[in-house]
């Protein structure tokens, strides 16, 4: 039996009451003035993984006690120094191979000095994640009965690394993007690679989200913004929003005031077996975000070896690892929204909403 470990952190403001409970009495800032000088420590022991072949794996959740704020905006090489020392418990554990998860996917180099100084393989799991976007976005829009080749496709983020893959795909199959991020230069080189793979491809780029979100049919966000970067003005009746980055990048006043949109996570899966986190991250049992599922399947496949780093991903390594999250039994668990499933009928309710909007005024005001 292969085992992994997979890095987490907390990243808003409450998740480190889910395992200290006493720290939700506490501001942030003492929080993160504290939590800065804990090292990293074993969260949880994973149980129960089970592939479809009959392989089977185990793990540990190893907790990163850095915000989002702090991995972000601390020195790099102070953040990088806590990242590998949570990879050495993982080795020290007995792990065989260690994801990143969150935003310890995101600093420096995504992954690659984090693996030069790990006797372990590493991975961050985004191409599993792009994956698992890509079919939700797909199945999303069939809900809604967008047609994808008549859609204006936005990528948000367009030039990070599962914004940029996502936008390469996407292009490969449907006529319409719109690439939206905030470095000019990069948004031109990746159209250009985008329009030489698929000569009808229509592509815009933009560096003001305000002014272009309006006009999507479709938007995939994965910016890595600390704060939502999506409010309810910003988007049309009827429209399909796959939001994969975390923190969000949908504002909770979407949920609250926008009942004509369908806004779901992106990379949220079903895990073979009967599996016990051991561990509250927000998600029913048996599921899992995409980067972790990543982490499980290349254990369970024996494939121990670094894996989705930096920032360029192939569209190889993306397929590749879909066709063995499938092969193990791991599947898109569905469509979800701000904490709760959603059914059928609220997706239908969603839709006739937006059509009776669309009906009465070109755009929500």
């Amino acid at each position: 039996m292969n085992r992994f470990a997979f890095i987490i952190h907390p990243v808003q403001a409450g998740d480190l009451a889910r395992k200290f409970p006493i720290t939700r009495y506490l501001p942030t800032s003492w929080q993160e003035a504290i939590f800065r000088h804990v090292p990293p420590m074993k969260a949880s022991h994973i149980t129960g993984i089970r592939s479809l072949t009959g392989a089977e794996a185990e793990g540990w959740f190893i907790g990163c006690p850095l915000s989002s704020r702090q991995l972000l905006e601390l020195p790099v090489d102070f953040v990088l120094r806590r990242i590998i020392q949570a990879g050495r418990l993982a080795e020290k554990l007995g792990a065989d191979i260690v994801g990143l998860g969150a935003f310890t996917a995101v600093v420096g180099d995504a992954g690659i000095t984090v693996a030069k100084n790990l006797n372990i393989p590493v991975t961050t799991g985004n191409s599993l994640t792009v994956a698992s976007a890509l079919e939700g976005v797909k199945q999303a829009a069939s809900s809604m009965e967008i047609d994808l080749d008549e859609a204006n496709i936005l990528i948000l983020g367009a030039t990070g690394s599962i914004g940029a893959a996502c936008a390469r795909i996407l292009g490969r199959e449907f006529p319409r993007l719109t690439l939206v991020a905030r470095n000019t230069r990069r948004l031109e080189e990746l159209r250009e690679q985008i329009e030489a793979s698929n000569p009808q491809a229509q592509v815009a780029i933009s560096t003001d989200s305000r002014k272009s979100l309006p006009g999507a049919d479709v938007i995939l966000t994965v910016t890595s913004a600390l704060d939502a970067v999506i409010e309810p003005e910003d988007l049309r009746p009827g429209s399909v929003v796959c939001d994969v980055a975390r923190p969000r990048d949908v504002s909770k006043r979407v949920a609250a005031m926008r009942d004509d949109v369908l806004v779901f996570e992106g990379g949220v899966m079903s895990v073979p077996g009967d599996v016990e986190f051991n561990l509250d991250f927000g998600f029913p049992p048996g599921t899992a975000y995409a980067c972790m599922s990543e982490t499980m399947v290349l254990a369970l496949e024996g494939r121990l070896e670094s894996y989705s780093l930096g920032r360029e991903l192939t569209v190889e390594q993306i397929l590749e690892v879909d066709r063995l999250a499938k092969k193990h039994g791991f599947r898109l668990a569905g469509l979800r929204s701000f904490e709760r499933m959603l059914t059928g009928e609220q997706i239908l309710q969603i839709r006739d909403k937006a059509r009776k909007r669309l009906k009465k005024a070109p755009a929500w005001v």
